[in-house]
């Protein structure tokens, strides 16, 4: 850590603002914007871009933090692998039965990486929004869990966020060589042909700090055909003085991923076998942020960043004809079987692979300005700022027809023909402020708004041949999409005494659709996630306005505990409507008003050498509008009366969101060298996509616990050993479900050449069976001191 030099005023204010908050242990930053990022502090950032903080008594919600030191101790294998294991309200479905493909769920709204998933939460890396372009989904495998500082998991409609803030905003925070100094490296191995290996290197120099961090993760995957390569590299080189800090980091990351779809339920006695493959996704990205805050005096900071982002996404995923042989099958197929239209499916093909390329380039910045002193004798601590994200965007998708081996894989039985050629681009600008004003030592009001203007522009370049009716290369269609709204927010704080504080707040926030929901809204034109887009109609904007309220406190200075209950309601919620016999087909459509509200309780305590914290969220989504879905696996009688139409009516849950979940996190410290830890994650049972109305008589999926350990021995003064290990028990669960068909024989899953014989199923995808690793860390030139220790 840095020497503190007692030149300057600025210092002065810094070590009473820090030392109000700061144990004994901890040390104080030089520089008080850099706070948040050396992590030495408890103070939340509440703006996207990185500033001196909030202490957390002030924020009114319930915040959820972690630092590097318990992403650490864990060793889980990615961000939200840990979020999942530890943050109260968050919960995950593995439709992809792969690790880094998770869709994570935080009271009701999604952050997933998976294009069509309706996205609810918006996720920053040093201030850069990293949501992408297209669809804004969030692909967790390109952020380096071992470049982490700190994660704030921000609750509510948070306007100052900006777009998909629905449910909540994830900040991430990087490392610095400041806080990181010295060499550390590890290597791990185990089950399913896992391994991997992870160093990094910090240090400063003067005025100079510098840090990078590199991972490889190898493995073949618990289910057949889901093997995974992950490769991540991020750095970062700063300068620092008592009133500036500049920070350019480049993140890179170059994964191949294999997924497994969902299995039906009759199968999952061999949860590892798949249903069709392959199914791929491999990425590639680059990532340039230049960020700096400077002191204009003691009491104005102005601060700012610029970044280029560029992605490139290929996706390749096998699929079932629910057309095939559809003039042998005695049933109503659909109209998109009717071999009259021009666009019709090849009833001959007993599946068809797709393949699309998305290439993204965003780009943006943003300007903030901040004012730290007092008015009319308060303190007072206001924040405004601008944005703007920007986003170019190809998409191409290719079909190909093909038949499927003894073993489900899909063979090629013809060419690849393009589908879809699209370009999109976005423009993202933002105006926003908070104010926190301190009314007494006691009570302090925030006042927050951003003004939010969305331009979304799509270019189809594909078009109709005359002759055919095929769409073939060309420019038929352009069309420009724009949005616009002004989001407010108010909350308080009323802290009784140091150890008992309320809080409640009132915010609205807003999601544009995106490019991909824009391009697929017509419900005479569906289309197969995520292909076939044509300029459709537009739709509405996502609104949604939170209420939460809350207390939270110590029993002692090593114990406290939070409740808080909280209501969000959307407008104009968007979801994908089913539409034919397959479950990938539709559109997207505004669906009314949706809800989500509950409560919230947490506690943490650190007994002599026993630790524990524990989060249980209740949580009510529902539908609060009537809205009419189709699919033809739905077996309710309501269903079946109406050819696959059914309602989902007010009160009705909304599908794979469960009702209540518990973490639990137990550590022992058996020596001063040896830490056992034991996770207890429990979920209670959802309903499956296609059972909107609750009434399917498959049920509900089940609900689960399950328990991992971990545990740590520093066995030499630069040495550390650790283990893992996941579902102790062994338990048999799954994360999420989804009604579907099978197209195969129960007895030999060989396709059933007869579609008539097709049977309608829950599909269900199941969570991963015992398993553990070993490893060893090695740690070198790392300071002795607590606080870096707390930091590392």
């Amino acid at each position: 850590m840095k020497t503190i030099l007692p030149k300057m005023q600025p210092k002065i204010i810094v070590a009473a603002i820090i030392a109000a908050y700061a144990t004994p242990q901890q040390v104080l930053a030089e520089n008080r914007a850099e706070a948040i990022e050396l992590g030495a502090v408890e103070v939340v950032s509440t703006t996207p871009l990185p500033g001196v903080g909030v202490a957390l008594d002030q924020v009114p919600a319930n915040v959820q933090s972690v630092k590097a030191k318990d992403l650490a101790q864990q060793h889980t294998l990615e961000l939200s692998d840990y979020i999942n294991n530890n943050l109260g309200g968050v919960t995950i479905t593995e439709g992809q039965s792969n690790p880094y493909m998770a869709d994570v769920n935080f009271r009701g709204f999604t952050a997933s990486p998976l294009a069509g998933a309706p996205q609810g939460l918006s996720v920053f890396q040093d201030g850069v929004r990293i949501n992408e372009p297209f669809g804004d989904t969030v692909n967790w495998g390109l952020i380096p869990q071992s470049a982490i500082s700190s994660i704030n998991l921000m609750p509510g409609s948070n306007p100052v966020f900006g777009l998909n803030t629905l449910g909540g905003a994830l900040s991430v925070n990087t490392k610095s060589g400041a806080s990181n100094p010295g060499l550390s490296a590890e290597m791990s191995g185990g089950s399913w042909g896992r391994r991997g290996l992870n160093a990094s290197y910090g240090g400063v120099d003067g005025n100079v700090d510098y840090f990078i961090t590199g991972n490889h993760s190898k493995e073949d995957g618990w289910r057949d055909s889901s093997s995974s390569e992950v490769n991540q590299l991020f750095g970062k080189i700063g300068w620092q003085n008592e009133t500036t800090d500049l920070d350019l980091s480049v993140t890179l990351a170059h994964n191949n991923l294999n997924g497994v779809q969902a299995l039906p339920k009759s199968w999952l006695n061999k949860p590892e076998q798949a249903y069709t493959y392959p199914d791929t996704i491999n990425n590639r990205m680059q990532m340039v942020n230049l960020k700096g805050s400077h002191f204009l005096s003691d009491d104005h900071l102005i601060a700012g960043n610029i970044y280029v982002r560029n992605s490139r996404i290929n996706n390749f995923a096998s699929n079932t004809n629910d057309c095939y042989n559809a003039s042998l099958a005695d049933q109503d197929v659909g109209a998109q079987c009717d071999q009259s239209l021009p666009e019709s499916v090849d009833i001959a093909s007993q599946g068809f692979n797709e393949k699309s390329s998305t290439s993204q380039l965003g780009y943006g910045l943003t300007a903030q300005y901040s004012f730290l002193g007092n008015v009319m004798n308060h303190k007072n601590q206001f924040t405004a700022g601008l944005s703007a994200d920007l986003g170019r965007s190809s998409y191409k998708s290719d079909e190909q027809p093909t038949e499927f081996t003894a073993d489900r894989g899909a063979v090629a039985a013809g060419a690849f023909e393009r589908e879809t050629d699209i370009r999109t681009r976005n423009q993202y600008y933002g105006l926003y402020a908070t104010d926190i004003f301190s009314v007494t030592e006691k009570l302090h009001l925030t006042l927050s708004g951003r003004y939010n203007y969305v331009r979304v522009n799509i270019k189809d370049k594909m078009e109709a041949d005359p002759n055919t009716g095929k769409y073939v290369s060309g420019d038929s269609d352009h069309i420009t999409h724009s949005f616009n709204r002004f989001n407010p927010a108010v909350g308080l704080n009323y802290n009784v005494s140091p150890a008992l504080g309320f809080y409640g707040g009132y915010n609205e926030g807003m999601r544009a659709p995106s490019p991909i929901e824009l391009s697929c809204a017509d419900p005479l034109t569906p289309c197969r996630l995520p292909t076939d887009f044509l300029a459709d109609p537009v739709l509405k904007p996502v609104v949604s306005k939170t209420f939460e309220a809350g207390v939270r406190g110590l029993i002692s200075p090593n114990m406290r505990w939070n409740a808080t209950v909280f209501q969000t309601k959307l407008n104009d919620d968007i979801q994908f409507i089913s539409s034919g016999n397959s479950f990938n087909l539709g559109y997207f459509d505004n669906v009314g008003k949706t809800q989500r509200q509950g409560l919230e309780l947490g506690f943490g305590g650190d007994f002599d050498k026993f630790h524990m914290t524990a989060n249980y969220q209740y949580l009510r989504a529902t539908y609060q509008d009537s809205v009419v879905f189709h699919n033809e696996n739905n077996t309710s009688a309501e269903a079946l009366a109406n050819d696959g139409n059914y309602t989902a009516k007010r009160g009705d849950y909304l599908p794979n969101i469960p009702k209540h979940s518990l973490k639990v996190r137990l550590a022992y410290d058996f020596t001063p060298k040896l830490n056992v830890g034991l996770n207890v994650i429990s979920s209670a049972g959802v309903y499956a996509r296609g059972d909107e109305n609750n009434k399917d008589p498959n049920g509900k999926v089940a609900g689960y616990t399950i328990f991992n350990m971990d545990a740590n021995w520093k066995f030499h003064e630069n040495w550390t050993a650790f283990m893992k290990l996941i579902n102790l028990a062994d338990k048999d669960y799954s994360t999420m479900g989804i009604l579907g068909t099978n197209a195969f024989n129960t007895a030999d899953k060989s396709l059933n050449l007869d579609p008539s014989g097709w049977q309608a199923e829950q599909f269900q995808s199941p969570g991963a069976p015992r398993a553990g690793w070993v490893g060893v860390r090695y740690d070198f030139g790392k300071p002795k001191t607590a606080a870096v220790q707390d930091n590392d």
